[in-house]
């Protein structure tokens, strides 16, 4: 098995194992460049594995259609799409000074409606080039993971499959490392050294944390998620400042002051994998989990 697993976020249905390794192996090398980690050689392609789910969102292909479904503001489901929705807007907001927040003056005669969410989020910087129908589907991808058994279940599997007794790192983008997190948690005495997560919501208590399984226990009044591995693996978790997907920073209040937390800054590409994964820090932790 591979020494690497990496497991993508949402947004990646048409894509697949063979063309997500090509994306994610320089950057990953570049990362552990940027490291400059002498202990740990550059990866191959054999010591990458990439844990594919997303084909499990993919529409079943029919003749005369193409792409995403053609989603609109109506098809934002209530509860936890048109919440997480908001809650985009908010961070939006909150990191793009262009961006009007939820509640503001100029929108007091504007109901803080699912339209409203789409129209702001549509000129700010983070969703800037990306249309009505993929934002919808990508708020389904989150949903239907938390929601719907069956696709869980076989999302896992996708990712538990790929995770063997040589795996020492556990790479995971964005809803990834929601079912990595898992995955780790139902595969007690795996071998995984270090855990990085990169642009990660597993830090939305209300909306995420909530949710997942195994279900977070009470601690000090507050939920406090299960860790996933034994007392030697090292979790880091790197979100941009302007990533709007990773509302949450800093997971330690979730899963526990063993969590490496860091700031990292991608630029115009808040949320984009490849940035991440030539972070120093990304480099190093995963240079850490191999040596």
């Amino acid at each position: 098995m591979a020494r690497v697993v990496a497991v993508h976020g949402i947004g990646k249905q048409t894509l697949g194992e063979q063309s997500l390794r090509r994306l994610w192996l320089p950057s990953l090398n570049d990362g552990l460049t940027r490291a400059r980690s002498g202990a740990v050689s550059l990866l191959t392609e054999r010591d990458l594995a990439v844990a594919f789910y997303g084909d499990l969102f993919r529409p079943r292909s029919e003749f005369l259609a193409a792409g995403d479904p053609p989603y609109t503001a109506a098809d934002v489901g209530e509860g936890l799409e048109q919440e997480l929705l908001l809650a985009w807007w908010q961070a939006a907001a909150d990191s793009d000074e262009a961006v009007v927040p939820p509640g503001a003056d100029t929108l007091v005669a504007t109901p803080r409606s699912v339209q409203a969410a789409l129209r702001a989020l549509s000129g700010s910087r983070f969703f800037a080039g990306v249309a009505l129908r993929s934002m919808v589907f990508d708020l389904k991808q989150v949903s239907r993971y938390l929601t719907d058994p069956d696709l869980r279940a076989a999302a896992l599997a996708q990712v538990t499959d790929q995770i063997g007794d040589d795996t020492r790192v556990v790479v995971a983008h964005s809803l990834g490392s929601v079912v990595a997190y898992e995955a780790l948690c139902a595969r007690p005495g795996h071998q995984v050294r270090a855990l990085v997560t990169i642009g990660s919501p597993l830090g939305i208590e209300n909306l995420i944390l909530h949710r997942l399984q195994p279900p977070p226990v009470t601690l000090g009044g507050r939920p406090r998620g299960v860790w996933p591995g034994s007392e030697r693996l090292v979790w880091t978790n790197l979100a941009d400042g302007g990533d709007v997907v990773a509302l949450v920073k800093d997971l330690r209040p979730s899963f526990g002051d063993s969590v490496r937390c860091a700031v990292v800054h991608n630029g115009a590409t808040a949320h984009e994998a490849t940035a991440y994964l030539t972070d120093k820090l990304c480099g190093q932790a995963i240079a850490d989990g191999l040596a």
